[in-house]
């Protein structure tokens, strides 16, 4: 019986890049410890587990995974991790990884003037990487795959995907937006999806668009960070009216923190 609870956390960190020189173990210890701690419902890690996707970096970068508590752990590959062929190694360690479909355990009661109607929450994860390239494509070929995934009312519901969907601000010349961008995000739009998640550019930003919430991770263990921003992973906490998303820096402060109406929810096939 899936447990009912009036709100779910979900720790979203990436970009590790576990075998890179500006990889910092101080940094990676606390994200563990601090997100064991937290005890979220959901922990994501949204790709670019290695500096270049040898084996010995997946090696250590699935010992750092092991370590977190949570029963429920998605994980996807990043553009680092398909280079060298990379993505057989992830695929041993971490599985799959073009399609990963996850109905949570748990539900979220819905608001007052929706009593008695409960939310499932279910979450797919696309492979968005082309091997040896920086750039990202989810395909046409998956859009079937989507409608497929996502097909009642009734479900928070989530999409996990490595490269981002639009610009992220500070980050320099904008580049690997997945090439299929506009497209994807009207499908997601039009499957009534109310979280996408997201790593690769090392810049935490949250974009509301088209009632959906975009939310982009930093480096959660890398100096390999942009102008002033610092390390960080995201915390958020989805209630029956809001999203609010807090980025924290590992062993440091809360840096920032956003709260973010949520649309109406639909009575559905439940």
């Amino acid at each position: 019986m899936a447990e009912t609870r009036d709100s779910y956390v979900i720790a979203q960190f990436s970009d590790i890049h576990c075998g890179d020189a500006r990889f910092d173990t101080d940094l990676m210890e606390a994200t563990i410890h601090e997100i064991n701690d937290l005890e979220p419902n959901l922990v994501i890690v949204a790709g670019d587990l290695t500096a270049d996707g040898y084996r010995e970096q997946f090696d250590e970068a699935h010992s750092w995974i092991s370590q977190l508590k949570c029963k429920q752990v998605l994980v996807v590959a990043g553009n680092h991790d398909c280079r060298n062929v990379g993505y057989l190694h992830f695929e041993q360690l971490f599985g799959d990884r073009h399609y990963k479909t996850e109905e949570l355990d748990f539900r979220i009661c819905c608001v007052p003037a929706e009593a008695g109607v409960q939310e499932r929450v279910k979450i797919l994860a696309l492979d968005s990487n082309k091997p040896d390239l920086n750039d990202g494509e989810i395909g046409r070929d998956k859009y079937d795959w989507i409608d497929m995934e996502f097909p009642e009312k009734g479900y928070f519901k989530i999409f996990l995907l490595h490269h981002h969907l639009v610009s992220i601000p500070n980050t320099g010349r904008e580049r690997n937006i997945v090439l299929d961008a506009g497209d994807v995000l009207d499908k997601l739009r039009e499957v009534d999806v109310d979280l996408v998640l997201c790593g690769h550019r090392h810049v935490p930003y949250n974009w509301p668009l088209a009632d959906m919430l975009l939310v982009s991770s930093g480096t959660a263990s890398t100096w390999r960070t942009r102008g002033f921003i610092q390390p960080s992973y995201n915390i958020i906490t989805i209630q029956p009216e809001s999203i609010t998303v807090a980025n924290k820096t590992p062993g440091g402060i809360v840096t920032a923190k956003q709260s973010f109406p949520r649309k109406p929810v639909s009575k559905g096939k439940l």
